[in-house]
């Protein structure tokens, strides 16, 4: 039996139609898509209902012989995947559930707008975390296999901890977030942010633009307390630390950033020697040469507020539009806890190791096997999943022949 289950129309529509195969009640439909049904409530089937909105689905109905679908509003109930429609309706009856998809489903004019469908999207390349404990219960635990007998309770969190570590440097767990630089010039990091990969501003053509991290340049502070004449941090009535705002963060988020990037201007250049006594220290425009690579770039600069839990951007990204890459454990949301099916079986042998490794009077060359075996096949699911293509290699060496004149 083939592994896919959803007919064409499933699975890009979103949509599966039934016949009412009797005028009478409480006719049952069950649903084959691999998005399991969402129902708000016991009432969410109508409209004016606050767990209407709830639902991944929309509910229609066409007369015999009628092209014309219209939002079934009568009351019927959802059981799992099966949905019963309480009232008779005529024999022949076209039954259709759609589910929601982000520019709408095909039937009502397009109104069942949603994201249930694009999450069912790229779906066959992915094995869910559940599946991949059932499958290791069944191939690897019993009499006469590599592990007599295991809690499945110890199962789900070994498996919970290789889908950790996978995400970290393994798995394609890469997210990312659209995102506008507010006045403040702080984002609020992602819920479920455990480190940032990459920032970037996009500019008018929608091109990524790298924006660096400012870690030589300046500093969010951890704590800032309020200090008498003397520099003796003062307390309030409960004994701790009074705390007033960071004067570095304020500096930096006014500070004119092509004096950091040395993209000055003769006048930018004369203003910033002003205070200096440039004719005392011999420093005048035209006598100063050379740049630190570092920080010759106009991109901008990030730091990563962990007091504020914020993002932190430099003054000259105030309003731009920015990407936020960053990575996640893989178990933030249930959508996450998926397993790319080129990387299943690092996943087994890294929960085989990891039982027998936890339990004691083990064999320890049965622990070494099973650690040789885990790397081996953690290393063959990075090769996999680095998805190197030999055409982009070939086309970024073309450069490479291109002529420089001095």
């Amino acid at each position: 039996m083939g592994l896919i289950t959803e007919t064409n129309e499933q699975y890009y529509a979103g949509s599966q139609k039934f016949l009412a195969a009797t005028a009478l009640g409480g006719q049952a439909f069950t649903t084959t898509f691999d998005t399991e049904l969402v129902f708000g409530g016991a009432t969410a089937w109508n409209p004016l209902d606050t767990n209407y909105a709830l639902n991944n689905f929309k509910l229609y109905t066409a007369a015999p012989g009628v092209l014309t679908y219209t939002e079934y509003i009568n009351a019927f109930t959802v059981v799992g995947n099966t949905i019963t429609i309480t009232a008779a309706v005529a024999l022949n009856t076209s039954v259709v559930v759609q589910l929601k998809r982000l520019d709408g489903g095909n039937y009502g004019n397009r109104d069942a707008v949603g994201e249930a469908v694009e999450e069912n999207y790229d779906s066959y390349a992915y094995t869910a975390l559940s599946e991949i404990i059932n499958n290791f219960i069944i191939a690897y635990v019993g009499n006469g296999k590599l592990i007599p007998s295991a809690k499945r309770t110890d199962i789900i969190f070994h498996a919970k901890r290789a889908m950790q570590e996978f995400s970290y440097d393994t798995l394609q767990s890469t997210k990312s977030q659209e995102l506008n630089v507010p006045p403040s010039l702080s984002v609020v990091i992602p819920q479920d942010y455990v480190n940032y990969v990459k920032a970037s501003w996009i500019d008018a053509l929608g091109v990524k633009r790298p924006i660096y991290p400012a870690n030589n340049l300046t500093i969010n502070p951890g704590a800032m307390p309020l200090q008498d004449s003397v520099g003796v941090p003062t307390q309030d009535n409960f004994g701790e630390n009074l705390e007033g705002t960071s004067i570095t963060e304020a500096r930096w988020a006014s500070a004119n950033d092509n004096i950091v990037n040395g993209n000055l201007t003769p006048q930018l250049y004369n203003d910033q020697f002003d205070s200096l006594r440039w004719e005392e220290f011999g420093m005048g425009y035209g006598q100063r040469y050379g740049m630190d690579p570092q920080y010759a770039q106009s991109n901008g600069w990030f730091t990563i507020n962990h007091r504020e839990g914020k993002m932190s951007f430099s003054s000259n990204l105030a309003g731009a539009l920015i990407i936020l890459e960053y990575i996640s454990d893989g178990l933030a949301y249930d959508l996450d806890t998926k397993v790319p099916k080129m990387a299943e079986d690092a996943m087994y042998a890294y929960i085989s190791h990891a039982v027998i490794a936890s339990r004691i009077n083990q064999p320890e060359y049965v622990v070494n096997r099973l650690k040789r075996e885990k790397s081996a096949k953690l290393r063959n699911a990075k090769i996999r999943l680095s998805n190197i293509k030999l055409d982009q290699i070939v086309q970024v060496m073309r450069g490479k022949s291109k002529w420089i004149k001095s």
